[in-house]
């Protein structure tokens, strides 16, 4: 089968591959549409250390089954499904508590890193176990179900929040995610949804999505501004969705008393905190890490339209000429976001030009 193989840091070679067998519980994954996500660009040169050549990256994927192990039951040839980026053992501590993203056997698709190796789905065939499949609603195409997971970390961080109705809540950050946090908070209701980024087209379609006011990160008077909003006592909620350590003391500046900071990125690997003001205003913070089974309940908020993500899909192209795409999106090209790659032929389509039938 092809593959898009990263070979070394910063080249990735479309080259042919052996093809995955599946074992007794798992199925054999034909790919239809698979995204390049953030953690991929960065993944390229090596920084995080999660990605370690020769590795096949991709986890944001959805596609046909085209073989089934011998103990397979919920699935059959021909479905249509997507799968969680995470692999999950089903039976540890963390995981008959639910928390199946916090499995202490954890791996996730397209990482290779000192502990595991595990290639992904820019390729097009990819093996996965049953128990991360969940089959397609009818009418949704494979394009936008492999949006889903990016949608499921945004929903998962609105559970650990525990959103209010007329809460009030400022994210930081309007890539992806964030623009899915935001349209997640108007959905359960939120007051006041402010948007807070450097890039001011993003800034604008985080209005269109949802955000009732936007602020530029770097003109400095957006904290004064929120309190404004906020009666003087500060947002409830604050969602961090960059991962720096100024980013971070921003978010606990912005909020009310009591109120409640949940930290999404993880660019920097550790931040100062500041812990006398955290201690004295009592605020919470909450880490929130990839999505513990969402998936059923994000997939249908797709399909309904309740959350939109063609108006984030830049591009759909062939896995053929995914290394030009990473080159663009590493360099941050602007007004680029999602990039969709299919293993099998397509046209270049650009936002709103996308083909939704599958």
């Amino acid at each position: 089968m092809k593959a898009l193989v990263l070979k070394e840091y910063k080249k990735l070679v479309y080259e042919e591959v052996h093809q995955p067998q599946p074992g007794p519980d798992d199925l054999l994954i034909q790919v239809q549409a698979c995204a390049i996500c953030g953690s991929d660009v960065h993944g390229l040169d090596g920084s995080t250390g999660r990605r370690i050549p020769p590795l096949i990256m991709g986890h944001e994927a959805s596609g046909l089954v085209a073989g089934v192990g011998t103990q397979v039951r919920r699935f059959s040839v021909g479905q249509r499904v997507t799968f969680d980026s995470t692999i999950y053992c089903g039976h540890c501590f963390y995981c008959r508590q639910g928390q199946i993203n916090l499995c202490t056997k954890r791996r996730v698709l397209g990482v290779s890193c000192a502990d595991y190796r595990q290639n992904g789905a820019f390729a097009e065939y990819v093996v996965i176990p049953e128990h991360i499949a969940y089959p397609l609603p009818d009418g949704l195409s494979f394009e936008a179900a492999a949006m889903v997971e990016p949608v499921a970390i945004a929903y998962h961080a609105l559970q650990r929040a525990a959103v209010k109705l007329n809460d009030n809540a400022v994210v930081f950050g309007a890539g992806m995610i964030g623009l899915f946090v935001i349209q997640l908070l108007k959905i359960a209701g939120c007051g006041k949804i402010v948007a807070i980024d450097l890039d001011p087209d993003k800034l604008a379609l985080a209005k269109k999505l949802g955000a009732t006011h936007t602020f530029t990160a770097n003109q400095g008077d957006y904290l004064p501004a929120i309190h404004g909003l906020t009666n003087g006592r500060g947002a409830d909620l604050a969602f961090e969705v960059v991962g720096t350590g100024q980013v971070l003391k921003s978010a606990i500046d912005a909020l009310r008393q009591g109120g409640t900071a949940v930290l999404v990125g993880n660019l920097s690997s550790s931040a100062d905190l500041p812990l006398q003001q955290v201690v004295t205003r009592e605020i919470r913070l909450l880490g929130s890490c990839a999505s513990a089974g969402e998936y059923p309940t994000c997939l249908d908020l797709i399909q309904r339209q309740a959350v939109k993500v063609e108006p984030l899909i830049s591009a759909v192209a062939p896995l053929a000429e995914g290394a030009a795409w990473f080159e663009r999106l590493y360099a941050g090209e602007r007004g680029l976001m999602k990039v969709i790659l299919k293993p099998n032929r397509v046209e270049n389509k650009r936002e709103g030009d996308q083909d939704h039938g599958s």
